[in-house]
């Protein structure tokens, strides 16, 4: 049976009538012991999180549950929601829409800031230009369309990287590289380019040894919150076939 057997393997959880281990660890040990966001870290990263970096890792994930109905992911939930696909779909449909450009900051900020770190903050215009040559003018996690002049949630969350930092919990090494981007920019500019929700998540997950990947995968964690959220008050708003607009207004035709 070895071939059948063979045919998955995983590291992640091992189960037998009437026993289950996640990661090595009962789950009756893990049931009123582990926080939810602890839980996340082991069964993603393998190993166990506490004190100040599993505060960290919690509070990245709590800063980005929601960002409002103008969101394209949250917008597309509630419009699935009111085509009756259930909240299973909906949660899907919102989750779906977050690529590159809507939700991808933060991972694509987490690999700038290792760029930046690996080549030391001396050559931190250079490494800039090199990105900008390759990525375009865009630097990920810095100002915001929506926030002016700043993202509420980025001091709050650098504030307890410092704090980590300050307790040993963390290098804070990231955290000084984010800064000094946030510097180049603004001198750049000529005006504040304030670090936003992206970018200071970023610091967390880079500080705690987060693969650049991982940050999308767990900002997708933390934003279905809120896609539920908007799912499930969408359903009890009811509405049918809701679009983008009210049916009075009109698209733009620029055809034939």
């Amino acid at each position: 049976m070895s071939d059948v057997s063979d045919w998955w393997h995983t590291a992640i959880i091992d189960m037998e009538p009437g026993r289950i281990a996640l990661r090595g660890q009962p789950i009756e040990g893990l049931i009123g012991n582990t926080g939810f966001a602890q839980m996340i870290w082991l069964m993603v990263m393998g190993t166990p999180l506490d004190g100040p970096r599993a505060k960290l890792f919690e509070a990245a994930l709590v800063a980005a549950v929601d960002h409002g109905p103008q969101a394209p992911s949250i917008a597309a939930a509630r419009m699935a929601a009111t085509c009756g696909v259930g909240l299973n779909n909906a949660i899907a449909t919102g989750v779906n829409m977050l690529g590159d450009v809507h939700g991808g900051a933060g991972e694509q900020a987490v690999t700038l800031y290792q760029r930046c770190a690996d080549a030391g903050l001396a050559a931190l215009p250079d490494t800039l230009d090199a990105w900008r040559k390759d990525n375009g003018m865009f630097l990920p996690g810095f100002g915001h369309r929506f926030h002016k002049p700043k993202d509420p949630r980025a001091p709050r969350l650098m504030a307890l990287v410092e704090d980590a930092a300050s307790a040993g919990a963390v290098s804070g090494h990231f955290a000084q590289v984010g800064q000094a981007i946030e510097a180049h920019l603004s001198a750049e500019k000529g005006r504040p380019v304030p670090m936003n929700i992206d970018g200071a998540t970023a610091v967390i997950y880079a500080e705690l040894g987060c693969p650049a990947p991982l940050a999308r995968g767990f900002f997708c964690l933390s934003r279905s919150v809120g896609i539920l959220a908007h799912a499930w008050e969408q359903t009890e708003q009811g509405g049918r076939n809701k679009g983008p607009t009210p049916p009075h207004y009109r698209w733009t035709y620029d055809g034939a």
